[in-house]
């Protein structure tokens, strides 16, 4: 199951005044991978509240990684997936979502901050944090 998924926090590094924390999220999206329609939708969110992005130049930010990573759907099969994931591992609905779309993804890392750094889901899903050192 080979592939990477991106969590929202790992992404919002990009525009980063951290320059560590920023060239590791570039070098890792580089390699491409996937991201859900929820992360866009909490991107959304970061880059107009937080980042105070304006509407062209949020567009502009979504478009570049729309392009760079594969978009998964959100399904009911991966709500169901998800619904699960947060009861057996006593994750938030939101991080449970996501966990849920890089398994419909196939994937086998989904590179997390906020998520337990090693902690493996599924049939053989790892959350990585992409800042800690030696991940």
């Amino acid at each position: 199951m080979p592939g990477s998924f991106f969590d929202t926090n790992v992404l919002v590094y990009i525009a980063s005044a951290d320059p560590v924390k920023a060239d590791r999220a570039e070098a890792l999206i580089g390699g491409g991978g996937v991201i859900s329609v929820q992360v866009l939708n909490e991107l959304t969110n970061v880059a107009r509240r937080k980042m105070r992005l304006t509407w062209p130049d949020t567009h502009r930010f979504l478009s570049v990684l729309r392009d760079l990573l594969t978009v998964q759907p959100i399904t009911v099969e991966t709500h169901e997936t998800g619904l699960a994931l947060a009861e057996r591992y006593n994750l938030s609905t939101y991080d449970a979502m996501i966990a849920a779309s890089a398994l419909h993804a196939d994937c086998d890392r989904l590179w997390s901050e906020d998520m337990q750094h090693d902690m493996r889901l599924g049939a053989g899903l790892r959350i990585v944090n992409p800042f800690r050192v030696g991940s």
